[in-house]
């Protein structure tokens, strides 16, 4: 059977399991809907909350990220595992003991505003939006690859599964899909990483095969890592290049960025108890850290295999010919996420740091022209069976994993978004006498409505938005997570600070971004104005074209300002309250109500 075929297959099957589901667990009121009816068992709604967290970034792009650079990147994995420790300690119970639907719903009660809770529902879009963006990206890029029909055709096929589960299903739907996700995408992450830590060092597990030795060399497989990398030019694998405040600023950002996007704290109000909630989190910890902790030896694995492939194991060290290239680097060729550019026209591909100042003179020597090979971080793991040699039907499963991710945090994401229309905008706003029939027929339209426009957006994304989904868990690090967190545990903070300050952390977190990547304004869509116009902005934004460190405010990304918002955040909604009113008695007493053990093994009824 053909490579095609059996890829096919496998998806094909996973669709049809992930509608199956759907039609079993449709959703029969808004209580199912929105929280699964409180009835998910905390082992089933750990893992489809490991499913809905996991998302693209986790299954596709963290270990592509760490093989590209290494040790620097491990900010990625203490800042979302850190997060989510967070949210599992911090947010997590008190939340399900208040025992609402949504969290723009929680902070307009616990605010006493109906204007903090539609700020939280901006504050909520923005963030869902701009990550949703990524996940529907990269269904496309999937489909591209491994159907081999055009990316936009894949996402097309992407939405309209997502359409059938979440918006027959609701939270109940999605829910019991993600379970189903969960057990595939494990699978297909962790089969490939045993088959390429058995080939690469004789070990079973990937996570001591990192530091075990590299059978072929004999040396420790990280310290012959270190030395192909920096004979290339590269930085060391295994060393700390980057600022240590920006590193530090970027994991804080992460951190608080995971305990406050929307769609994994909902997983949380679908267990029956608050001690259920606890349980939840901590077999949710375990369902994640099976991939979190094998995700570096897929990236330092993947960047060894990567440069053996074009040295041929060391055979040829001025790079393999490319009209002998492998099969592998035809197929993702066609994706246009590798490209070849003879510089040189020696007929090779030679793949190194161009950039590197002690390189330059042995590259003179060598005659090259500069690094002919762009290799995007994202292939990495799609692609490393296929370097490895494995077998098709492992190909296969890592298409279906990676689909699996995509799709499970895109349902959690776009779940939380028409939850926030349909429950606190229109139920909360604009027609609280909606009958509960009315809204969760508002709620599903809500729900499509919200796959056309992730749909649209993924066919025409935003320049910072393709690149990295950091920027929206910087975004809820500045927003959300204080509100959240001032509403637990502060009865001092009151409904006119919890709203100037999640609007002064979004705002400046919002301009902080827009002024280092300014190109933003350019890339939406030339083709809707005067591209004149957007370039009279770009000159009214002087270090906008230097998304560099020498120009960034001491040193700070601008993926790396969500944790500076917070801290705004936080400044503003304590000046402002203690400058104003204190909140009412009966919020103060709810805040103690809340963190109280007493009641605990029992909801607040909604």
């Amino acid at each position: 059977m053909d490579q095609y075929t059996l890829n096919l297959l496998v998806v094909g099957a996973t669709f049809a399991l992930y509608i199956g589901i759907a039609i079993w667990a449709r959703a029969g009121s808004t209580s199912e809907f929105y929280a699964a009816g409180r009835g998910v068992h905390p082992v089933m709604n750990g893992m489809a909350t490991g499913a809905d967290w996991m998302s693209a970034a986790s299954f596709i792009s963290m270990a592509g990220l760490i093989a590209a650079v290494g040790y620097d990147n491990s900010t990625y994995l203490m800042g979302w595992t850190g997060g989510y420790v967070l949210l599992a300690m911090l947010l997590a119970p008190y939340l399900r003991k208040f025992g609402k639907y949504t969290v723009p719903e929680f902070i307009g009660d616990r605010f006493y505003s109906p204007t903090a809770r539609m700020v939280a529902v901006i504050c909520l879009i923005v963030a869902s939006v701009t990550y949703v963006i990524g996940q529907m990206t990269g269904v496309g890029v999937a489909f591209s690859r491994f159907l081999e029909v055009k990316s936009s055709t894949g996402l097309y096929i992407g939405a309209t599964i997502v359409f059938m589960y979440a918006v027959l299903g609701g939270m109940k739907g999605i829910t019991y899909t993600q379970v189903a996700q969960y057990c595939v995408l494990i699978l297909a992450y962790s089969i490939p990483a045993i088959f390429i830590s058995l080939q690469l060092t004789g070990t079973f597990l990937p996570q001591i095969g990192l530091f075990s030795e590299h059978t072929a060399s004999g040396q420790p497989l990280l310290v012959k890592l270190d030395q192909i990398v920096t004979d290339l030019g590269f930085a060391s694998y295994t060393g700390h290049h980057q600022s240590t405040l920006n590193m530090f600023l970027f994991t804080m950002t992460l951190m608080m960025g995971t305990a406050g996007l929307p769609h994994v704290i909902v997983r949380f109000f679908t267990v029956p108890k608050v001690a259920d909630a606890r349980y939840s989190a901590g077999w949710a910890l375990v369902f994640i850290a099976i991939l979190y902790t094998t995700a570096p030896a897929v990236g330092a694995m993947a960047r060894l295999n990567l440069l053996n492939t074009l040295s041929d194991n060391g055979a040829q060290p001025d790079g393999i010919d490319y009209a002998g290239r492998p099969d592998w680097m035809k197929n993702w060729e066609v994706t246009g996420l590798l490209k070849f550019e003879d510089k040189n026209g020696d007929g090779k591909i030679q793949f190194y740091n161009d950039k590197s100042e002690a390189f330059a003179a042995t590259a003179t020597e060598k005659g090259w022209a500069g690094s002919e090979l762009t290799v995007n971080n994202d292939i990495m793991v799609l692609a490393n069976p296929e370097i490895a040699n494995l077998p098709g039907w492992v190909v296969a499963l890592v298409a279906a994993g990676g689909l699996a991710a995509a799709l499970s945090t895109a349902a959690g994401l776009l779940l939380a978004i028409s939850s926030a229309i349909s429950h606190d905008l229109i139920k909360g706003q604009l027609n609280p006498g909606i009958s509960e029939k009315g809204e969760l027929l508002a709620a599903r339209i809500s729900m499509g409505v919200a796959i056309a426009v992730a749909t649209y957006l993924g066919l025409n994304p935003p320049g910072f938005a393709a690149q990295t989904v950091a920027l929206a868990f910087g975004i809820a690090a500045a927003s959300l997570f204080p509100a959240l967190m001032m509403g637990i545990f502060s009865k001092r903070i009151n409904n006119k600070g919890a709203v100037w300050g999640m609007l002064s952390g979004l705002i400046f977190t919002l301009v902080y971004i827009f002024v280092y990547k300014g190109w933003l304004f350019i890339k939406i869509d030339p083709n809707l104005a005067d591209p004149n116009f957007f370039q009279t902005l770009w000159a009214l934004l002087p270090v906008a074209e230097k998304d560099t460190a020498a120009n960034w405010i001491f040193g700070i990304s601008p993926l790396s300002i969500g944790s500076v918002g917070a801290l705004v955040n936080f400044a503003v909604a304590y000046l402002v309250s203690n400058a104003t009113e204190e909140p009412p008695v009966e919020i103060q007493d709810l805040v103690d109500s809340i963190r109280v053990p007493k009641g605990a093994g029992a909801a607040t009824a909604h």
